[in-house]
C-alpha cells in the first residue's frame, strides 16, 4: 500500500461505480485495524504519526467510495474529466424546466403531506440519475456524460436539502 494509491487500489477493489457495500465495509474495517495508531504505541511517536496519516487516508477513501455520487465524481476525475460543478452549471433545458417545476411545487406546498409527495418524486428521479451515472461509467465508459449526470445529481441533492428544510419548518 502507498499513500498515493487511488481509493480503489487502496481497498483492493476494481475501478467501477457498482460495488458491494458490505465488501467495502469489511475492507474498511480490516484496513482500519491494520493502520490504527494504537497498534504502533510501542514503536514511538513517528510511527504513530504515520499510522494517523494512514488512518485519515483510509477514512477519506472510505467516505468517497461509500457515497455513490462522490464515487462517481471520483471515477470521472480518475478518467481525467473534471466534473467542474463550481464552474459548469449549464444543464439541459428539460432538466432546468423540471427543476423550476419542483421549485414551484415546493413554494406552493401548504402542508407536510404535499412536501413528502414531492420528496418521493425527487428521490425517484435521484435514483434514476444514480443508475444512469453507474451505466455511463461502468458500461459506456463515458466519463464526460457521467460528469454531466453528476452535476445534475448535485442540483437534485441541493434541492432535496431544501425540501428537508421545508419539512423541518413545517414540523416546527
Amino acid at each position: 500500500m502507498k499513500l498515493d494509491d487511488d481509493d480503489f487500489t487502496l481497498f483492493g477493489l476494481p475501478r467501477r461505480h457498482a460495488l458491494d457495500r458490505a465488501e467495502l465495509d469489511v475492507r474498511w474495517r480490516a484496513l482500519q485495524a491494520e493502520v490504527h495508531p494504537d497498534r504502533f504505541v510501542a514503536q514511538g511517536a513517528a510511527a504513530q504519526r504515520l499510522a494517523m496519516q494512514w488512518a485519515v487516508r483510509v477514512n477519506e477513501a472510505y467516505g468517497r467510495l461509500k457515497d455513490p455520487l462522490r464515487r462517481g465524481v471520483y471515477l470521472c476525475e480518475l478518467a481525467g474529466v473534471d466534473v467542474g460543478a463550481e464552474r459548469n452549471t449549464a444543464m439541459p433545458p428539460d432538466f432546468l424546466l423540471e427543476q423550476m417545476a419542483w421549485r414551484e411545487a415546493l413554494d406552493d406546498a401548504g402542508d407536510g403531506a404535499t412536501v413528502h409527495t414531492l420528496d418521493r418524486e425527487v428521490a425517484q428521479r435521484e435514483r434514476a440519475l444514480l443508475e444512469l451515472l453507474g451505466r455511463e461509467i461502468d458500461e459506456l465508459g463515458d466519463a464526460r456524460a457521467a460528469a454531466a449526470t453528476a452535476r445534475a445529481l448535485m442540483f437534485v441533492g441541493r434541492f432535496r436539502e431544501d425540501i428537508h428544510r421545508r419539512l423541518e419548518a413545517l414540523d416546527a
